[in-house]
This record gives structure tokens, C-alpha cells and sequence, in this order.
């Protein structure tokens, strides 16, 4: 009877042993799972992030594309009134300068000619 109760308390502490090993095998499994749960969820969101980082530059990036193209065309109208403008005056002022060229010239000529009429000691 000795030995049957001997060899009972064994099996029952193999058994045992057995059952707690296989609990720790277990909760590294879940321990496991659960690791492999949070990286997973963690590149779910860093993907998302990185999604909604990508699609903000492209916003700005297409904004900038706008007020850069709606400046340098502002510049550039306003580069041509002002060429435009420039073109005027300086017509202007050439159609001045051959005027007063022309005015003095004639001043000139009519200076060096003798008078119309005679003068006394010509008679």
C-alpha cells in the first residue's frame, strides 16, 4: 500500500508539473499574441499617419503650385504696364526732343536771312 500511495503522489506531481509547464506555455502564447497585437496595431496608425502626411503635402505642395503660378503672373502684368508705360514716355519725350530740334533749326534759318524789305541804303 505504501508503494501504491507512493506511486499516486508521483503521477499526481508529474501531473501537476506537467498542467504548470503547460500554463507558461500557454501564457507565452498569449504574451505572444498579444506582442504580435500591438505591433500590428502599431503600423495600422503609423501607416495612416504616414497616409495623411503624404496627402497634406500634396495640398500644400498644390497650393504653393497656385500662388506661385498666380504671382508670376501679377509680375508679369505688371512688368509689361510698366514696359508699356516706359514705351510712352519715351515716345513722348522723343516726339518732344524732334520738335524742339526741328523749332530750333528754323529758328536758326530764319536768323541768317536777310530782311524782306529793303532798307534805305539799298535804294
Amino acid at each position: 500500500m505504501k508503494i501504491t500511495i507512493l506511486t499516486i503522489t508521483l503521477a499526481t506531481a508529474v501531473a501537476l508539473a506537467a498542467f504548470g509547464q503547460e500554463g507558461a506555455v500557454q501564457d507565452v502564447k498569449h504574451g505572444a499574441k498579444k506582442a504580435g497585437e500591438t505591433v500590428k496595431d502599431g503600423l495600422e496608425t503609423a501607416g495612416r499617419k504616414t497616409k495623411e502626411a503624404v496627402e497634406t503635402v500634396g495640398e500644400k505642395t498644390k497650393e504653393t503650385a497656385k500662388t506661385v503660378g498666380r504671382k508670376t503672373k501679377e509680375t508679369a502684368q505688371t512688368v509689361g504696364e510698366k514696359t508699356k508705360e516706359t514705351a510712352g514716355t519715351v515716345h513722348q519725350k522723343s516726339k518732344r526732343a524732334v520738335k524742339k530740334t526741328k523749332a530750333d533749326t528754323t529758328d536758326q534759318q530764319s536768323t541768317g536771312q536777310a530782311p524782306n524789305t529793303p532798307s534805305p541804303t539799298d535804294r
